[in-house]
């Protein structure tokens, strides 16, 4: 039987912001603390799995942007209806990661962000710029 060709699908073109695992040249302390925070995310959320690639985008930054605002005590703008999606999940991740890691109420702000971008970031990097689901880029998808 004959290998099925690939059809020609037209193709999203937004740029990778990663091409390499982000975490890969943070030390390990941070590393641990990040992948604790992405097995939480990974085993108990489904809004990272959307099935076009900039949503996802657009989901990660809203929600985890959130998430760290909640997390270091800043009131969240929630200026429209997608707003509300995205507050909802923050609130719950929130309440989920501080609930589970102690060491986060040990963390000043500055430091709450800088783990909050690199799970961001270690995000991005799992569910769209590393991902092998061409689904993602589709673009009639």
């Amino acid at each position: 039987m004959a290998k099925k060709e690939k059809k020609d699908v037209a193709r999203a073109n937004y740029p990778k912001l990663y091409t390499s695992d982000p975490l890969a040249a943070l030390d390990a302390d941070t590393r641990e603390k990040v992948c604790e925070l992405e097995n939480y995310i990974m085993k108990n959320c489904l809004w990272q799995f959307n099935s076009r690639g900039w949503d996802r985008r657009k989901q990660n930054a809203g929600i985890l942007g959130m998430t760290a605002g909640l997390l270091i005590g800043e009131d969240v703008e929630i200026s429209t209806a997608i707003d509300k999606c995205y507050w909802v999940d923050a609130v719950l991740l929130a309440r989920n990661f501080t609930a589970r890691c102690a060491w986060l109420g040990e963390m000043g702000a500055e430091e709450i962000r800088a783990i909050m971008a690199a799970l961001h970031a270690r995000i991005d990097w799992l569910t769209i710029d590393g991902s092998l689901n061409e689904e993602l880029t589709v673009q009639n998808y």
